[in-house]
C-alpha cells in the first residue's frame, strides 16, 4: 500500500476545497433527483466527474496526467484486499440463508420476544437479525414493521418502537461482516474487515449497553395492553427452513477464526463453504428448488450451492413479509458496493496526486491542535454529508480519502478513521428526514424522523461514546 503523502507547494487550501465542494453540490443534487436509486449507478459517476474537476485544477498547478494515473492505481491496488472480501461476504450470505443458519438465528430471536421487556427485546432480536443480515434496511423492512404492529397492539408509542428497532438494526449493521458500510469503511481508511470491527467493539459495546439500560427503564414506565404474537412469523420460517440448534454450528466456527485472528478471506472462505455443506445436509429440499431439480444428486447440490455463492438467490415463504428477509444478492450482489470503492479511489487518487489531500489534511491538523480536535473534526464532517449529501455512503467515502493522510501525520492507526467513520457516518443517516436513510426507514416503519429521533438512542449516541473515548484517550491506537 502506497502511503506516502504528495505534497504540492503551489496549490493553496482554496483551490485544494474547490473539487470537494464540487463533488458534495453534484452528490447533493443526484441524490435530489434519484432518492434511494443514487447508489445504483449515478454516485459512482459524480465521484468520477468529481475526479475530472480535481484533475482540471491539477492541470493549473503542474501535475501531469500519468502522476493521476499512477496514484489512482496506487489507490486501487491498495483496496485488493477489501474488493476480495466483498465478494466472499457476498458468498458466505448465499450459502447462510439456504442453508438456514440466518432463518435460524431469526427465529430463536424472536422468541426471545416478551411483553414484559418488549423494548429491550426488540433492540436484541433487530441486532440479531441485523448481525446475521447485513442490513439495517432488511431488518426494519421485515422484522421491524412486524414489532411495530405488534408493540401498537401492546400500547406502546410507536415513536419508542420505532427507535428501539432501528437502535437493534443499526448495531447490527456496524457489527456485521456482511454489512456493506462494515466493508467500506476500512477500505477507505486503509485497514482489514475484523480489526476495523474488533477496534469498534470499544465503542459500540458500551452504546448499546446504555441504550438497552434505557429501554428497560422506559418499559417500567407504562402497562402493556395486549399480547405479542408471533406464531404466524415463526410457523411461517418452519415451513420453510428445518430449524435445528447444530446450524448455530457455522457461525459459532467462523466468530473463533476471528477471535484466533485469522485472516479474512480465510475465515469467510471457510464460513462459505461449511454453509454449503449445512445446506446440502439439513436443506436439501431448497437446494433441490434452487437448482432446477426434482432429486438431490452432487450436481443438484453444487449447482444449487454455487447458485446461492454467485447469483441472486430467494427463498419464499407462506408470509410476504419474511421473502425480502430471505433473500440474497450472492457475488453478485456486492457489485455495487465494489463499483462504488473504485470510483471513489478515482476521486481520491487524483486528489492525491494534485497534492489536494496533503494541502486539506494540513489546513485540518492546523485546526485540529490535538486527537481530539481531530476526531471531531472527522465526526463534523460525516454529519455535515449526512445533512448535504444526503447519504450515509458518501458520508463514509468523502471524509475516509480527506481525513486519511491527516491519521497518518499524526501516527494514529487507521483503524481509528474507520472506527470515527462508522460512529458518525453510518449510524446517524437514519436521523436525517431527506438523508436516504432517513426517508427509506419512516417511510418503511410508518413513523416520522421526529417521531423516533430521541428514542433512536444507539444513533445519536454512538458519535458522542467516541468522542468520549477520545477525549479520555481510552483506545487510540497508534501506528507502530
Amino acid at each position: 500500500m502506497d502511503d506516502k503523502i504528495i505534497r504540492n507547494k503551489e496549490l493553496n487550501i482554496y483551490e485544494a476545497l474547490i473539487p470537494v465542494l464540487a463533488l458534495i453540490g453534484m452528490l447533493a443534487y443526484n441524490v435530489f433527483v434519484y432518492g434511494d436509486d443514487a447508489l445504483s449507478g449515478s454516485n459512482q459517476f459524480i465521484l468520477l466527474l468529481g475526479g475530472a474537476v480535481a484533475a482540471v485544477v491539477g492541470f493549473f498547478n503542474k501535475v501531469t496526467y500519468k502522476r493521476m494515473i499512477e496514484e489512482i492505481a496506487n489507490n486501487i491496488r491498495s483496496t485488493t484486499g477489501a474488493l476480495l472480501i466483498l465478494l466472499f461476504v457476498g458468498a458466505l450470505a448465499g450459502t447462510w440463508l439456504i442453508s438456514g443458519v440466518i432463518p435460524t438465528m431469526i427465529f430463536y430471536g424472536l422468541k426471545l420476544l416478551n411483553p414484559t421487556i418488549f423494548l429491550p427485546a426488540t433492540v436484541v432480536i433487530c441486532a440479531v437479525i441485523s448481525i446475521a443480515t447485513g442490513s439495517s434496511w432488511t431488518t426494519s423492512a421485515t422484522v421491524g414493521i412486524a414489532l411495530i404492529g405488534i408493540g401498537g397492539a401492546l400500547g406502546i408509542p410507536l415513536g419508542m418502537v420505532a427507535g428501539a428497532v432501528l437502535s437493534g438494526a443499526y448495531f447490527g449493521d456496524k457489527m456485521s461482516p456482511l454489512s456493506d458500510t462494515t466493508n467500506l469503511a476500512p477500505a477507505m481508511a486503509g485497514t482489514d474487515l475484523f480489526t476495523h470491527i474488533r477496534y469498534m467493539a470499544f465503542t459500540t459495546v458500551p452504546t448499546i449497553i446504555v441504550t438497552l439500560i434505557v429501554f428497560i427503564v422506559l418499559g417500567f414506565t407504562f402497562d402493556t395492553t395486549g399480547t405479542a404474537d408471533t406464531e404466524a412469523i415463526l410457523s411461517s420460517i418452519k415451513e420453510s427452513f428445518h430449524i435445528n440448534g447444530w446450524l448455530f454450528l457455522v457461525p459459532v466456527a467462523v466468530i473463533a477464526l476471528i477471535i484466533r485472528k485469522t485472516q479474512p478471506l480465510i475465515a469467510l472462505l471457510i464460513g462459505t463453504l461449511l454453509g454449503g455443506v449445512f445446506a446440502i445436509i439439513f436443506q436439501p429440499d431448497i437446494v433441490m428448488k434452487i437448482a432446477g431439480a426434482e432429486q438431490l444428486d452432487f450436481r443438484a447440490a453444487y449447482q444449487g450451492v454455487m447458485n446461492a455463492i454467485t447469483v441472486d438467490t430467494s427463498v419464499e415463504t407462506n408470509n410476504p413479509e419474511l421473502n425480502d428477509l430471505f433473500s440474497s444478492g450472492g457475488m453478485y450482489g456486492m457489485l455495487g458496493t465494489i463499483w462504488l470503492i473504485i470510483c471513489a479511489m478515482v476521486f481520491g487518487g487524483v486528489m492525491d496526486a494534485i497534492g489536494a489531500l496533503s494541502t486539506i489534511s494540513a489546513a485540518l491538523l492546523k485546526m485540529a491542535h490535538t486527537v481530539f480536535g481531530l476526531f471531531a473534526s472527522t465526526v463534523v464532517t460525516c454529519l455535515a454529508l449526512n445533512v448535504t449529501a444526503s447519504d450515509q455512503y458518501l458520508a463514509i467515502v468523502v471524509p475516509g480519502k480527506m481525513f486519511k493522510k491527516a491519521y497518518e501525520e499524526r501516527n494514529l492507526a487507521p483503524e481509528n478513521l474507520s472506527r470515527t467513520l462508522e460512529d458518525s457516518g453510518t449510524v446517524t443517516s437514519v436521523l436525517v428526514p431527506w438523508n436516504t436513510c432517513g426517508a427509506y426507514q419512516s417511510g418503511v416503519l410508518g413513523v416520522s424522523v421526529g417521531e423516533y429521533f430521541v428514542y433512536a438512542i444507539f444513533n445519536w449516541l454512538s458519535p458522542f461514546m467516541t468522542l468520549l473515548f477520545a477525549a479520555l484517550h481510552i483506545k487510540i491506537k497508534q501506528l507502530k
